[in-house]
């Protein structure tokens, strides 16, 4: 399984940055035609990013398109979707039907050039009331799990600034006023057996304290990730979200003392003072293959 715990956004129309992103050690770089691109460049935009996602990066590729509603999503995604992309992202989706309509798109696309169908990631980012407050409906859109082998999206994302904008909220810098939001999107992920989403940008950039409490409470109320928006935050984003060597060695006391217990008959037992069953053991093997795949990363 690969590494989601940081998206570092770079914008299309700026080449340098681009070329910089893709080495900062992010798990995964999207690279922008939307917010971050005038829309006098959209269009020139678009080639720069199908030539800088066939160069050799040592991260995955997203292209961030612009949300379905808009004149430029179709050409976007006809414009970018081949060899060399690992995924999409699509913001500002609401219904089941975005979602269908995307899917659709990009089976056919990866078709004519030749790709696996199914091969190309979609993350939807969740950034309006409307999105929310539908997020159950979204997840449930059957055909995206049709792929033999793999569900077309296997995540979502959120996104604060535009949701907050959009539910005409005023957020504090620890944020309560989202938390509700961001329960939604976690528990409807895990309902329809999705993984954990994608948590939003951090946009104050002059708190670093208060972001690190933002990176715990994603952590902890179970997002496996953040989207990023400068390369600073990428090296926190995935400390945050790369258990510790205390987290790591108690699950191995964890998942040993377990399958001990299994070979003789038991399947609820005590380690460093805590009931451990099945919940809790499967939990520890979970720390444990992150681990792993970070080491191997690595």
């Amino acid at each position: 399984m690969p590494l989601n715990r940081s998206f570092l956004f770079a914008p299309g129309n700026h080449a340098r940055r681009v070329e910089k992103a893709v080495t900062l050690g992010a798990d995964a770089v999207i690279l922008d035609l939307e917010d971050a691109v005038p829309v006098a460049e959209k269009v020139a935009t678009r080639r720069l990013v199908r030539e800088a996602l066939m160069r050799p990066r040592a991260c995955r590729g997203y292209v961030r398109v612009n949300a379905p509603a808009t004149d430029f999503c179709y050409a976007d995604l006809a414009a970018v979707i081949g060899a060399g992309v690992d995924g999409v992202v699509v913001p500002k989706i609401e219904s089941a039907a975005d979602l269908h309509a995307i899917d659709w798109l990009l089976a056919n696309l990866e078709r004519e050039r030749g790709l696996a169908v199914g091969s190309i990631d979609l993350m939807p980012i969740i950034e309006t009331a409307a999105g929310v407050s539908r997020v159950d409906r979204i997840l449930q859109a059957r055909s995206l799990r049709t792929y033999p082998g793999r569900w077309r999206v296997r995540r979502l994302a959120f996104g604060a600034a535009d949701f907050s904008h959009d539910a005409g909220l005023a957020p504090s810098l620890e944020e309560d006023e989202l938390a509700h939001a961001r329960a939604r999107l976690v528990l409807a992920s895990r309902a329809a057996g999705f993984e954990g989403p994608i948590d939003s940008p951090w946009f104050q950039l002059r708190e670093p304290q208060a972001f690190g409490r933002a990176l715990e409470r994603s952590r902890r109320t179970g997002f496996q990730g953040r989207l990023c928006i400068h390369p600073d935050q990428v090296p926190l984003v995935n400390a945050a979200f790369t258990p510790s060597d205390e987290e790591v060695a108690r699950a191995e006391r964890i998942v040993a003392a377990f399958r001990a217990a299994e070979a003789g008959g038991a399947a609820a037992i005590e380690v460093d003072g805590q009931m451990v069953d099945y919940p809790v053991a499967h939990r520890a093997q979970a720390v444990l293959d992150a681990v792993r795949e970070i080491r191997a990363r690595k």
